[in-house]
């Protein structure tokens, strides 16, 4: 029998509406041959389809401390709320996860990303050179085995501070290196999650004249800042130099 695929997301704020839980998940079944478990770990349920698993977002134990820690981080309080999704016995589900942030599309298919890599956790390559937050991983898809990755939620639980401070502020710093160093990380073939602005968006001068393309052997695309999903479908222009023309094939993959 073909095992389920679990995937989880996770919501909180105003930033992302139920929208956006919604369609990752349809864009989940549209492109997995399995039963699909999808969980939401979310501080408000409102609006979210019925066939979509809520879970409640808590504040953390030790939520004070992380605070503290990230009044001398890069990043604002709030990187690390991602992090609740790995706590031990939060999913009730074992085997391979798939957690996907919210400003995603699934654009081919996604099994793979849960066979990849067993007993290891895996996240695409950097997409771009960074030496003010290194990190080993985006953290826009993760994955992860609950019954052996604890560790991801249980050191920065006893360990705050060290941890923000040695990742920088950044939860894809910490899960990536967390996960380096116990010697469990694996990245994904660079080729099959890719960043909208890197990878399908032309290269200045040429984004004002050609519409960003899907890479073929793309799995899933990040928009990561701006443009959105819905300004990059519609094009996108923040000055003379930094435009989108419509890319209105990622409607297909965001309904």
């Amino acid at each position: 029998m073909t095992k389920s695929l679990n995937v989880v997301c996770a919501k909180w704020g105003s930033a992302y509406g139920a929208d956006y839980v919604n369609r990752l998940h349809r864009g989940v079944l549209r492109n997995s041959t399995r039963h699909v478990n999808f969980f939401c770990v979310t501080d408000d349920p409102r609006g979210i389809d019925s066939d979509i698993t809520c879970i409640e977002l808590k504040e953390f134990a030790f939520q004070n401390e992380l605070i503290r820690a990230q009044k001398c981080a890069a990043k604002k309080n709030g990187a690390y709320r991602k992090i609740a999704m790995f706590e031990p016995g939060l999913l009730p589900v074992t085997g391979a996860v798939l957690a996907f942030d919210l400003d995603v599309i699934i654009s081919g298919p996604i099994d793979d990303l849960a066979n990849f890599a067993p007993g290891h956790i895996a996240m695409p390559p950097p997409f771009a050179v960074s030496s003010k937050r290194p990190t080993f991983g985006e953290g826009s898809v993760i994955k992860f085995e609950p019954e052996h990755h604890g560790f991801l939620f249980s050191d920065i639980a006893t360990s705050t501070a060290l941890m923000v401070q040695e990742s920088f502020g950044s939860e894809q710093s910490y899960t990536s290196g967390r996960a380096k160093a116990y010697g469990l990380f694996s990245p994904f073939p660079k080729d099959w999650v890719v960043s909208f602005k890197h990878h399908c968006r032309p290269a200045q001068p040429l984004n004002a004249f050609m519409p960003p393309k899907k890479p073929q052997t793309a799995r899933v695309i990040c928009f990561h800042g701006r443009p959105s999903i819905q300004e990059a479908i519609d094009g996108f222009k923040s000055d003379l130099l930094h435009k989108t023309k419509p890319a209105s094939w990622i409607a297909h993959h965001w309904k």
